[in-house]
């Protein structure tokens, strides 16, 4: 009886210290969604667009692929947050893209939506103003807050 009762509360506590007690939703998130109005045009995996070193190949060293969601930005917003990889929800767009390429210098506040070989898609998409969301780390929020105070 005794070892009956000993290996019931073995079962007891082994049970207990596997429960999971931590509340998922009451802890903060990693990341959050920052906001963002760019410039945005579109390109192809073309040579005559994409320059020297491959049409398919980006800045990264990425493969281009048909069907890849993917966006170039300009080298001043990967100082803002846009890193490569980084999951970029753009207005007017059902689709997550990542940040795959990175643009010319010369640009500022810009993004370019990879537009497979479509050529035409991309001219009718033309160059517009809009909204874009990205995924940011949430202590690189308070590290950039503290930098600018």
């Amino acid at each position: 009886m005794k070892a009956g009762i000993i290996v019931f509360l073995i079962i007891i506590y082994f049970g207990f210290i596997a429960c999971n007690f931590n509340d998922k939703n009451s802890e903060e998130p990693s990341t959050v969604w920052d906001t963002l109005e760019v410039t945005a045009s579109a390109y192809n995996s073309l040579s005559w667009q994409t320059g020297a070193g491959g049409a398919n190949i980006t800045a990264w060293g990425d493969t281009l692929k048909p069907g890849l969601r993917a966006i170039a930005v300009s080298r001043d917003l990967i100082k803002k947050g846009l890193d490569y990889n980084t999951p970029v929800k753009i207005e007017g767009f059902d689709s997550i893209y990542l940040v795959k390429d990175k643009m010319h210098y010369r640009w500022k506040n810009k993004i370019d939506i990879y537009m497979d070989k479509d050529v035409q898609k991309a001219r009718e998409f033309g160059r517009k103003k809009l909204k874009i969301y990205y995924e940011v780390p949430v202590d690189s929020i308070s590290k950039n807050k503290n930098i600018k105070e």
